[in-house]
Order: C-alpha cells, then sequence, then structure tokens
C-alpha cells in the first residue's frame, strides 16, 4: 500500500468522522451528553433542584408537557420506557405521581425525595372533583403533594437529590461540585423560607382564600390560615361561585384570595367589589413561561410580602 493512498484515506477519515461530530454556530466541535448520567425528574421543582446540583454533570430530563399538571400527567408506554432506562428517577413522593402505581419502575433507580418527611404529610378528604379546562377530571383527596412550597421541605427534597447523585457519580469531583451547588440551592431556599415567616408573623393568622386546595404545607408551615375554593386563574367565578364564597366569607372572614396563577380581570374586579384583594402564588409545578422556578418563587414572596401589610 503506497504512502500515497494511506495519506488521502486518513484525510478522507478525519473528514467523516468531523461530519459526525455535532459543531456549535462557529462549525466547532462540541462536547454531547451521551457519557452523563441520564436523570428524570416527574416535576419542575425536582427538575430544578437536579440541574442546580447536578450542573454539567448531569444530564436532567422532565417529559411532561408545559400546558399539564404534572400531578395529573400519564406518561406514553414510549416514556414509560424511557423511564424505565434512566439512571435515576426522581419522584415527589406524596402520592404525586398517579401513574406510577400502575407501572413497574426499577427501585434501585427511583429516588423518593419527599421520604425524610413523610411522617409530616397532610391528608385532604372530601374535596370535589372537577377539571382544568380539556384535561380531565381529578380530585385532590389523598395526600396533598404540594410539598415543595414550604421552603424547608423543598430543601430536604433538594438534599434527597444531591445524596442520591453523589451514590451516582461517586468521583472526589462530582461530590465536590454536587455539594458546593446544594449549598448554593440551600442558601436561596432558606432566605425564601426566612422572608416567607415574616410574611406569616405580618399576616397574624387572618383569614385567607386560596384558589385551590394545593397550599396545604405552605399554609402549615407560614401559620397561614387558609380555606380553598377551586377556581381557574383564567375562568371567571359563575354567580353561584360567588354566592359559595360569600357563604364562606361568612365566617371565613378573608380580605385576600391567594391564585394559582395570574387571574382574570374580570374575576379580580368580582373578589375587589366585595372587598377581597387578589396576589398569585404559583406553585410553579411545571416549567414557567418565564424565569425560572427561584425567580417565581421570589416573586411569590415579593407580592405576599407587599400585600401582607395592607391587610387587615
Amino acid at each position: 500500500m503506497s504512502i500515497r493512498f494511506i495519506l488521502i484515506f486518513s484525510a478522507l477519515l478525519v473528514a467523516v468522522t468531523s461530519c459526525e461530530q455535532p459543531k456549535n454556530k462557529q462549525g466547532i466541535v462540541t462536547k454531547t451528553n451521551d457519557a452523563l448520567p441520564e436523570v428524570h425528574a416527574v416535576n419542575y421543582p425536582l427538575t430544578y433542584f437536579a440541574e442546580r446540583i447536578g450542573g454539567h454533570m448531569i444530564n436532567v430530563v422532565f417529559d411532561a408537557p408545559k400546558d399539564v399538571d404534572p400531578a395529573f400527567w400519564q406518561p406514553t408506554d414510549d416514556q414509560i420506557a424511557t423511564l424505565q432506562k434512566a439512571d435515576l428517577i426522581l419522584m415527589n413522593g406524596a402520592n404525586y405521581s398517579k401513574w406510577a402505581d400502575k407501572v413497574t419502575l426499577p427501585v434501585a433507580k427511583v429516588v423518593d425525595t419527599s421520604s425524610a418527611f413523610q411522617e409530616k404529610f397532610i391528608v385532604v378528604q372530601n374535596t370535589v372533583t372537577h377539571s382544568h379546562g380539556n384535561k380531565g377530571e381529578h380530585s385532590h383527596d389523598g395526600v396533598s403533594f404540594t410539598t415543595w412550597i414550604d421552603f424547608q421541605q423543598g430543601i430536604l427534597q433538594a438534599d434527597a437529590i444531591c445524596e442520591a447523585f453523589k451514590q451516582l457519580k461517586r468521583d472526589g469531583e462530582a461530590i465536590e461540585l454536587f455539594a458546593l451547588n446544594f449549598d448554593s440551592l440551600k442558601k436561596d431556599l432558606l432566605a425564601l423560607d426566612s422572608r416567607m415567616e415574616a410574611v406569616g408573623k405580618k399576616l397574624a393568622g387572618q383569614p385567607i382564600v386560596v384558589s385551590h386546595p394545593v397550599y396545604q404545607y405552605w399554609a402549615r408551615r407560614y401559620g397561614i390560615n387558609v380555606q380553598a375554593v377551586l377556581w381557574e386563574p383564567e375562568v371567571v367565578p359563575t354567580d353561584e361561585q360567588m354566592a359559595d364564597l360569600k357563604k364562606i366569607l361568612e365566617t371565613h372572614s378573608a380580605k385576600l384570595m391567594v391564585w394559582e396563577g395570574e387571574p382574570a380581570k374580570e374575576s379580580v374586579e368580582k373578589l375587589k367589589a366585595i372587598g377581597v384583594d387578589s396576589v398569585v402564588f404559583d406553585p410553579c409545578a411545571n416549567t414557567p413561561v418565564s424565569g425560572d422556578f427561584l425567580s417565581v418563587m421570589r416573586d411569590n414572596v415579593s407580592g405576599m410580602e407587599k400585600i401582607a401589610g395592607s391587610v387587615r
């Protein structure tokens, strides 16, 4: 074989190999995520925690569509098959993912992030079956599952993720990165927790109505006196719903309603007419339209801080 042939073959091989590598806009070959552990999370808060803690060493996947409540989402057969092949599956616990009871997941790969406080779960009973638009009917009976809006519980969930990552990638560099990133996340969550504690003290047990029965842990942690209705932010309450609310206000004299999302202007006006102000505290179970989990929670707390002093 001639030297000329070897040189031509080598050049062709390099060219083909280069074509197969992913490149950025400048044409520079970039590193792929193929070697990274793949971790699936069942809601956005866990996704955010995992991304913050794992940094560049973990590939985090969140499968639920943006227009669906992840707590009532049902993965397809293909998505379940992908989950079963993941390196880790981050579960919220507290009976969050109803679909998980109907499928087999590899036990060694499942991380129940709320197991550290399962003895403190809140059981909800006698809620009404309802639907969110065309997304199917469901009930909030059973264990309350919006665990992370008690920021102390959120820290414990993040800690469970950090420990799972340390077991997944046991080299010293990775363990140090996970620990540092968790400490940074914990600092942010502690700051939110401290601010919400101050809000709870200002409210001093004053009655508040919440638009959905998902605020139980938040109310317990921060001493907030809530009663829930079943209203959707984008739907203007009917006369019947307003009558039901007025009945509630006879014994639960709230002057504030906390919404999961930005309420319709007409809803705000209807409430204002009966002496009830509106504020948003978005649990952020799914990926926000803008910002991230931390920015949404900071906005939530800022909104509560602004209105807490005005509620009498």
